[in-house]
């Protein structure tokens, strides 16, 4: 059986190295607690987008950090992400191709974006985790 720690927690410096750093973090995590083909690859693309919002607009200055939480509970993955940066009403210097919100509210079962009361911002991702079909008798069918 693998070990699957209480949750995630993580903090880097918001570069553009920090994505694929977390996005793997994120996915194994996600693995671990039983996140699987197309619905794994739904999490690594809204971790993906929500790590390079912060890269591109949360520091119009120097970079900051970019926090990465993520926990199972009851059933369904929770990610945070999370800057202490201007905050996603602020307009950015960088516009970007306006997909990346629109796309991780598609690969989420559910999906805010929210000002925090510290400053910046926090993208809040749900997944539900998918019961393995494997791991059910027939008998609970």
């Amino acid at each position: 059986m693998i070990s699957i720690r209480e949750s995630l927690t993580e903090s880097r410096p918001a570069t553009p190295e920090a994505v694929g750093i977390i996005r793997r973090s994120v996915a194994e995590y996600a693995s671990a607690v039983g996140i699987v083909g197309e619905k794994l690859d739904s999490v690594r693309l809204a971790v993906s987008e929500a790590v390079s919002n912060v890269v591109m607009h949360a520091y119009p200055g120097d970079p900051g950090q970019v926090h990465v939480t993520a926990r199972a509970v009851d059933g369904e993955l929770w990610v945070l992400i999370s800057d202490d940066g201007a905050g996603h009403n602020i307009q950015s210097k960088r516009p970007g191709l306006g997909w990346g919100l629109a796309l991780m509210t598609d690969a989420c079962d559910e999906f805010t974006l929210a000002e925090r009361s510290t400053g910046g911002t926090e993208a809040r991702m749900c997944f539900r985790i998918q019961a393995d079909p494997q791991s059910v008798s027939p008998g609970d069918q």
